[in-house]
């Protein structure tokens, strides 16, 4: 087997595990949600309505960004996955779920904004909620665009929420941050409206981010130091 096929294949294994875990941590439920990971042809996509349990290495379906497809009949979701994955340069795994309170916010159209710091995680100080659109089309797509503009993840209004990252790990932490951040903004409103953090604390709540790696940050003396991980 060459080294390109065993590299996807070592791939098409991870994002089965991915998957299993978007279930298994409570992001995701049934065949809901899907995944997908840049590829060395184009990307690798989760296939449509299949149980992740069931789903193994050789139902992940291959896709390049003109739409053609290897496999499985992919995502119904598929557009956004090629259209985010071709505008962002920046990003090689886009991770979609129907997270319970991230979705709950998205029924309520509703934009997470900075009542705390670790909003700043999606890249920003708000995590926008794009327009609702009928899912797997265009539209939804183009809306997904909008709202993902400067940041790694949206909710998607009506429907669920998108995170992305570098990796399948780090776009799964982030889902998993979204929807706790959720969570806790739910918990919030039943107290009233939260007080907001002002844009000059979230950018250097997010500056330092960056600096930190996500886990790993300086002490005061500018030296590596360990950092709690969040």
């Amino acid at each position: 087997m060459s080294e390109t096929a065993n590299s996807d294949r070592a791939l098409r294994e991870e994002m089965v595990s991915i998957c299993r875990r978007m279930n298994s941590s409570g992001i995701n439920q049934g065949t809901a949600g899907n995944l997908s990971v840049r590829s060395a042809d184009g990307f690798l996509i989760t296939p449509s309505g299949m149980p992740y349990e069931t789903m193994d290495a050789d139902d992940i379906v291959s896709m390049d960004f003109e739409g053609s497809y290897v496999g499985r009949m992919p995502s119904s979701e598929w557009r956004f996955h090629r259209d985010i994955l071709t505008h962002r340069q920046d990003v090689n795994v886009v991770l979609h779920c129907h997270s319970v309170h991230a979705t709950t916010l998205a029924c309520h159209h509703k934009t997470i904004p900075a009542f705390h710091y670790m909003t700043g995680v999606a890249g920003g100080s708000t995590i926008r909620c794009a327009k609702y659109a009928t899912f797997g089309t265009q539209a939804l797509s183009d809306h997904a665009l909008v709202a993902l503009e400067g940041r790694l993840a949206c909710l998607l209004g009506q429907h669920g929420q998108i995170s992305l990252g570098t990796t399948l790990e780090a776009a799964l932490w982030l889902a998993i941050e979204v929807e706790t951040l959720s969570h806790m903004y739910v918990q919030a409103l039943m107290l009233g409206e939260p007080p907001i953090l002002p844009e000059d604390e979230m950018e250097r709540v997010i500056e330092q981010m960056r600096r930190m790696s996500y886990g790993l940050a300086p002490n005061e003396e500018g030296k590596g130091g360990d950092a709690h991980r969040r």
